[in-house]
């Protein structure tokens, strides 16, 4: 797999990274296992960046990838996160005691003295973000963390605090039918040399080989209470997306594949990682670092699924709470 760089003057990855979010089981049953299999996978394919955080399962992702990492030490860039409150989704803390902390425990986990990328999960906006990146900078200058990175924010955020220390990336949604970076955070990215690192570039599966059944999702999916997966929408986005799926077919590609092909279209400077539990998915992602789509490919694509086709938001009212909007 061909390799783009973390962060203006960061390490080398491969091109897509891997999410490790379901790991903790948030969209279904998940075992130690079946973890290490994806992880093994993920060495043999070159998919070297991993994406975790603290509140992925209240650690648990965290330790099946240190329980892993034990035996193939320095052979992944990690990236963890902090300042959503543990066990509230709905509070934030960005304070220098909480991001420690939380830091702290995260290490503990993974095993490690160090991870390459430590993202602020959300904004606590009672706190300047200046005063933020001032904590993280010590992290930074005690060794602990290589980068800071920023999750869910606006390009006033990223501007303000690049001010102070160059952000090494910035992690926001972006796929086929969620395309609000793209009126400005792609480009300021880019202009100020942070990676920008998509998360569910496969619209939490509906980009898979086969759309969700919601007949099967488990009680504590997340999608459940997202309006994009419950009626009229799902419908609705059912039909949009297979005129997609043709699209791919036509062309001998997988949905999955030219989901990610898509995204790393957009930029040298994105790195998306798909997350997944399964072996099989994960070959699937990895798949899409071979298409080359081309300008005639992006223009039938646009024509097809154009920004805003998607019917209904990406998160409900409560989800909604933290991530920064702007336009």
């Amino acid at each position: 797999m061909e390799q783009r760089r973390l962060g203006k003057d960061g390490p080398l990855v491969g091109t897509i990274g891997l999410g490790c979010m379901s790991f903790a089981g948030v969209y279904g049953q998940t075992d130690i296992a079946g973890a290490h299999r994806t992880l093994a996978k993920a060495l043999e394919l070159g998919v070297t960046h991993l994406d975790t955080a603290l509140i992925y399962g209240d650690g648990l992702s965290e330790e099946m990838i240190g329980a892993f990492i034990k035996d193939h030490p320095g052979r992944f860039t990690i990236a963890t996160k902090a300042g959503i409150v543990r066990g509230s989704p709905g509070r934030f803390d960005n304070s220098a005691d909480y991001l420690r902390e939380a830091l702290e425990g995260s290490l503990k986990r993974l095993g490690v003295e160090h991870v390459e990328l430590f993202y602020l999960h959300r904004r606590d906006q009672t706190i300047p973000i200046e005063d933020v990146m001032g904590t993280l900078v010590r992290f930074i200058e005690e060794g602990k963390i290589g980068g800071i990175g920023l999750s869910e924010v606006a390009p006033y955020t990223l501007e303000r605090a690049a001010a102070v220390h160059p952000v090494r990336a910035v992690q926001n949604e972006y796929s086929l039918w969620t395309r609000l970076p793209e009126l400005g955070m792609i480009q300021a990215c880019k202009c100020l040399g942070t990676t920008f690192v998509p998360f569910s570039p496969l619209g939490r599966s509906m980009f898979g080989i086969e759309p969700p059944d919601l007949s099967t999702l488990g009680e504590r999916d997340f999608r459940r209470n997202v309006p994009r997966f419950q009626e009229p929408h799902f419908s609705a986005n059912l039909k949009k997306v297979a005129k997609l799926r043709d699209f791919a077919a036509e062309r001998g590609w997988t949905m999955p594949a030219l989901a990610i092909a898509w995204v790393l279209a957009k930029g040298e400077h994105l790195i998306p990682i798909p997350g997944t539990r399964s072996v099989e998915h994960l070959q699937q992602n990895a798949a899409g670092t071979e298409i080359g789509l081309t300008a005639d490919d992006l223009e039938q694509i646009e024509a097809i699924a154009p920004a805003g086709f998607a019917h209904g938001a990406r998160y409900n009212d409560a989800q909604r709470a933290g991530p920064e909007d702007y336009c």
